[in-house]
């Protein structure tokens, strides 16, 4: 389970070290082989250990391609996804157009959400993080899926 904030960086070639603590459970879960791709919803990065990855790809791959706003789903999740994979460092390289498409920049942060990790240029995140803060459901109500929980 992925969990945290971690501000980390990324350099000129677009190569980014990931946190000590995720970097060892990624090299025993996964010999450090991720999956990245983008969020349909928000300008961020999912990131997925590869076994993870390859079990939500065959889930999508199995709906029913005809209706468009799947297929749309699918072109963008899987067409989107890029392999990743440490190199002698623990640095992953993002692909361009991933970074393009998530606004990245040279400061960045990764959000643990248990099976995958979320990467943010840092503005977007402490802007969403502030966004989420004040209006946590937009109309201030708590959604009926979280009224069982007890925290």
């Amino acid at each position: 389970m992925f969990r945290g904030v971690s501000h980390i960086s990324m350099d000129a070639k677009g190569r980014m070290a990931f946190p000590a603590r995720q970097r060892e459970k990624l090299a025993a879960d996964c010999a450090g082989q991720l999956v990245a791709t983008i969020d349909t919803q928000s300008p961020c990065l999912l990131i997925y250990p590869l076994p993870t990855w390859e079990a939500i790809e065959r889930e999508i791959q199995d709906l029913p391609s005809l209706n468009p706003a799947v297929r749309r789903f699918q072109r963008l999740l899987i067409g989107y996804a890029s392999d990743l994979e440490f190199d002698a460092s623990g640095r992953v390289l993002l692909p361009q157009s991933l970074r393009e498409y998530a606004g990245l920049e040279k400061k960045l942060v990764l959000v643990g959400q248990g099976k995958k990790m979320e990467l943010w240029d840092e503005a977007a995140w402490l802007a969403e993080r502030d966004k989420l803060l004040l209006e946590p459901t937009g109309d201030g109500s708590v959604p009926e899926e979280l009224m069982s929980l007890a925290l």
